[in-house]
């Protein structure tokens, strides 16, 4: 009997390489970063960035197929409430962004192929829920 195996990725790898994807397609869209993967006792932020002088909070999702709906349709109402409460947080720590605007992006990755740097399958929406 001849086995052959398979090269599984865990979720995580996924993760990481979605949002490595996802800071370099911002960052040529011109944003600038600022940090990632910030973590607190409310959650974690994917990625923090900046667009002139708003700071934008991103949430990236990875999606390997749509049988349970989209990365945007995934971030519930339980998931934007842990996002906001995080970004709070994040702005009490850092006083010199307090007052600069602040939105909310959701960026959807879908990839059959995930060792590709493709930008074909990144949705992007800005501003996608308000605090």
């Amino acid at each position: 009997m001849i086995r052959i195996l398979l090269t599984v990725h865990p979720p995580r790898e996924y993760g990481i390489w979605a949002e490595e994807l996802v800071a370099d397609y911002l960052l040529a869209k011109g944003m600038r970063p600022i940090s990632k993967n910030y973590r607190c006792k409310f959650g974690e932020i994917d990625l923090i960035m900046r667009q002139d002088s708003t700071v934008v909070f991103v949430e990236v999702r990875f999606r390997r197929n749509s049988h349970f709906g989209t990365g945007v349709q995934s971030v519930d109402s339980r998931k934007k409430r842990r996002i906001v409460m995080t970004a709070r947080h994040y702005l009490q720590q850092n006083p010199l962004l307090r007052d600069r605007p602040c939105r909310f992006d959701i960026v959807s990755v879908s990839s059959p192929n995930p060792s590709s740097d493709r930008y074909d399958n990144v949705q992007w929406i800005p501003a996608a829920f308000e605090a």
